[in-house]
């Protein structure tokens, strides 16, 4: 019989900044590494013979929480990677959720009907899936693996193994990040144990005092965002608390809920300190009415997705001047930057550890 703990990744970006991520790479959030911290020391004293991980960089980290203090390599397998959302990839869920309702009422509540151009079906995933869980089990017959994975695949996968239909899968879970579920291998058949269980993330005789704490979730999808049009310069000067004037070709980004209310905006320097590797916010600012709620790091995520892409692998932004300010800061990773310039950053490179080379498995 072979043993096969499977588990979803910790929370990563896309989870935070309300983006979907699909087959695209992310890293995990200070939160996800609390996370991965915590599934270390659930697993402390289970033995495991072998970590496999999809090739994405949020699941090879997150498996780190098992092959490092266990001493094991990783196994990197393609086939285990997160349903693939085609043109949805990278795209704002607020954006998705006003270019395309109706699919995204699909994937929400009844994915069997999901389509979108360039992605993958639920059925494909499940084959894929189900075919990559027996050749694990039979690659380690008679000893315990355990199996990183995605949200959406792993749920495909569990419903096929507990005979739900695509048509039911609405029913079922989806289990939070790190959620563990145990499946028993034997002959051919695969038993699903216990599904989608996250103890480790509450319980004090894992978390040892640092239990994760719930956030806003940015009132589901979250926001959409589009350059500012003439005349919001009055909008940026209150949300701020002082004049702002943004100079013509400066990057920057008005932030919607779906009903077409403004709630902030983020403004780049892309010429700042480019040479340093650090990606500058010139202007973050949310309305008074919207802080609180999950939209502030949304902006965050939106100068993440516009500097990664240039090499820069640090987010820099002015010392924020109030304790609020600060506390907002610090919560979503930025902190004093050790050069003494005053400035707070935050780490938003990828660590070569968990860089696949896209050659790994199936």
């Amino acid at each position: 019989m072979t043993t096969i703990y499977l588990i979803r990744h910790a929370e990563a970006e896309g989870n935070l900044y309300r983006i979907a991520q699909g087959q695209a790479n992310s890293i995990l959030t200070d939160r996800g590494w609390q996370q991965v911290r915590a599934l270390s020391r659930r697993f402390a004293d289970i033995p495991v013979d072998a970590v496999y991980a999809s090739d994405l960089y949020r699941t090879c980290a997150t498996a780190s929480a098992i092959y490092r203090p266990k001493g094991l390599p990783l196994h990197r397998r393609r086939d285990l990677r997160e349903i693939c959302v085609g043109k949805w990839e990278e795209k704002t869920w607020g954006e998705i959720a006003r270019r395309d309702p109706e699919q995204l009422e699909n994937f929400t509540h009844r994915l069997h009907l999901w389509h979108t151009a360039g992605a993958e079906t639920p059925g494909q995933v499940q084959a894929r899936l189900l075919a990559a869980l027996r050749d694990i089990a039979a690659a380690c017959e008679g000893e315990t693996a355990a199996v990183f994975s995605h949200g959406c695949a792993i749920r495909l996968l569990l419903a096929a193994l507990q005979g739900i239909p695509l048509e039911e899968l609405g029913r079922t879970p989806t289990g939070t990040n790190t959620a563990v579920s145990l499946l028993r291998a034997e002959r051919g058949r695969i038993e699903v144990v216990y599904r989608d269980d996250a103890a480790h993330l509450t319980d004090p005789a894992f978390t040892q005092g640092h239990a994760v704490v719930r956030r806003a979730n940015g009132l589901e999808p979250g926001l959409y965002f589009a350059p500012p049009a003439a005349g919001q310069a009055a909008l940026l000067s209150r949300w701020a608390g002082l004049p702002v004037n943004l100079p013509a070709g400066v990057p920057a980004l008005m932030g919607y809920r779906l009903d077409g209310t403004p709630v902030g905006a983020v403004a780049f320097d892309d010429a700042r300190e480019a040479a340093d590797g650090c990606g500058w916010i010139s202007l973050l600012a949310v309305d008074s009415p919207w802080r609180h709620r999950g939209y502030g790091v949304q902006f965050i995520g939106q100068a993440v997705m516009h500097f990664r892409p240039m090499g820069r692998d640090r987010l820099r932004l002015s010392p924020p001047d109030t304790e609020e300010a600060r506390s907002f800061c610090r919560e979503y990773g930025f902190a004093p930057a050790a050069d003494g310039s005053g400035a707070w950053e935050k780490d938003i490179g990828y660590d070569p550890e968990f860089l696949g080379d896209g050659t790994a498995g199936a």
